[in-house]
């Protein structure tokens, strides 16, 4: 893998750190509030601060946002993630929740820490004299890029929510209480950007004019067009989806990655598979992916917690030949001398030396071939191109119904794990619909997708209830209460505007 830096800025120090085998750590510069925004390196150092912003500000606190919890709301609260511990994530796995659950408070309040990030740095990039016009373009652009996907995530989990840009900054007013503001506007800011982003990005950072390394980690054209659809994706505005897709596909850059496994294996950085993708490394800048995933007493992978795991009913839907069923610990002898596997029905005692395990681990973000550090260094993909292919198969069905290119789209997804193809000419529009969530859910679980698939999809409270009530639990899911999560209660004390009202409290 190519060198690729991740910058961490805080108001005294930036710090640079290099993700290659040769690591090594180097300041880049020491701004405060009197030099900073001079150089082209203090405008770098704050345009990496709001990458930094993805995951956490520094080491000891690398599993906020899209390296752990924002996985709560997404994929807890539906059929395919489950959490046997209580507190929070206990309440989000039982599909229940209320307005003080500290998840929900701690997502908002990470999310909303990246846009600050952003609209400062664009505040203080914008009027720069120093730097030349197309870097200038360039900065704003990843930044752009990076907000939208923050607001894009608070607006799949809250809806209207505070729209706060780098305007903002330069309003005398900028600190009282402000109002929610409808998606509808907000996603015309996203377009505006990402379409201005998508103009200005280059495909990749090979021989790049501004930055020194191929920065593999940087927002791109790619990923600009394919945050864009996803916008599109959750408008139902099919025919844009269509289109954006195939830029994306013409760009000739993407490919599936051979293999499943090898897709999620930690040595793997960085793949053409990859759009947009988080990246760590367990020495300078890991993520506790593995603590979190890891399965619970195992003899390989030790002192793990098993704190994000999926439901076995879920597990159990994937077919024997599929090889995305291979990277589960369904079975194994734990350091405890027992034999943790599943129940064979609900409720059942196991007998001496076996323990049923409530759940199921997952070597998605806990590659057994990894390191067994307490940080790790396995990457999250935000967007990568099986998302594109399957996003397209879903706009093209929806606008003519089933088709041998949608219906290939979905085959190509299936045929990198050998899984069962779909036959053309067995579906109608319904059940194609019905055939590419259930593949979205193999192919993306854990990656951010779930809630807001089913969602859009119309089959939120079908698919929960009816998991729920397999499982013998209590259907909760009420629409359209439940399309959104309540604003977190710490946030309406502080601005009551935020009205919870006709929300699930």
């Amino acid at each position: 893998m190519k060198k690729y830096y991740i910058l961490l800025m805080t108001l005294a120090v930036a710090i640079q750190f290099s993700c290659n085998k040769n690591l090594d750590t180097k300041i880049s510069s020491s701004l405060t509030s009197s030099n900073a925004f001079k150089t082209k390196s203090d405008a770098i150092a704050a345009v990496n601060a709001v990458y930094a912003r993805l995951k956490g500000p520094a080491v000891g606190d690398n599993f906020d946002y899209w390296t752990v919890r924002h996985f709560a709301l997404t994929d807890l609260t539906t059929d395919v993630g489950h959490c046997s511990y209580g507190g929070d994530p206990g309440q989000l796995s039982l599909v229940q929740w209320n307005s003080a659950n500290g998840l929900l408070a701690e997502d908002w309040r990470q999310i909303y820490k990246l846009i600050a990030n952003a609209n400062n740095a664009i505040l203080n990039i914008s009027p720069m004299t120093t730097i030349t016009a197309e870097q200038k373009n360039q900065f704003l652009s990843e930044i752009k890029f990076l907000r939208a996907l923050a607001y894009m995530d608070l607006t799949d989990a809250w809806g209207p929510v505070v729209l706060l840009t780098e305007k903002d900054l330069a309003n005398p007013n900028y600190t009282e209480k402000q109002p929610v503001t409808p998606v509808e506007q907000i996603d015309a800011l996203l377009i505006a950007d990402l379409t201005a982003a998508a103009n200005t990005l280059p495909v990749d950072y090979n021989s790049n004019a501004i930055y020194s390394t191929n920065d593999v980690g940087r927002a791109t054209k790619g990923s600009a067009l394919t945050l864009l659809a996803k916008l599109y994706l959750r408008e139902k505005q099919w025919q844009k989806v269509v289109d954006l897709t195939k830029q994306v596909m013409d760009l000739n850059v993407y490919q599936l990655f051979p293999t499943y496994s090898g897709l999620f294996a930690e040595n793997n950085k960085w793949c053409s598979e990859n759009i947009f993708s988080v990246l760590s490394d367990a020495n300078v800048n890991g993520t506790e992916l593995l603590n979190h995933f890891g399965p619970l007493q195992h003899p390989v992978l030790t002192d793990r917690w098993q704190y994000y795991a999926v439901t076995w009913d879920f597990y159990n839907s994937y077919g024997n030949e599929d090889d995305r069923k291979k990277m589960f610990f369904p079975s194994y002898k734990g350091v405890d001398d027992l034999i943790h596997q599943q129940a064979p029905s609900i409720g059942a005692t196991p007998p001496d030396g076996v323990f049923y395990m409530p759940d199921v681990a997952t070597m998605k973000y806990a590659d057994p071939n990894g390191a067994n550090t307490y940080y790790d260094g396995h990457s999250v993909d935000i967007l990568r191109y099986a998302d594109v292919l399957l996003s397209r198969a879903e706009a093209l069905n929806e606008l003519s119904g089933p088709s041998a290119e949608s219906i290939s789209l979905i085959n190509q997804v299936k045929a990198r794990s050998h899984a069962k193809q779909l036959v053309a000419g067995a579906y109608s529009q319904s059940t194609l619909r019905d055939a590419l969530l259930q593949e979205r859910g193999w192919e993306l679980y854990y990656e951010g997708k779930r809630r807001s698939d089913l969602i859009r999809m119309g089959k939120y409270a079908e698919v929960v209830n009816a998991y729920l009530k397999r499982t013998g639990q209590t259907p909760t899911v009420q629409m359209p209460r439940d399309q959104y999560f309540p604003y977190p209660l710490n946030q309406v004390t502080i601005n009551p505007n935020l009205n919870n009202a006709g929300r699930q409290q």
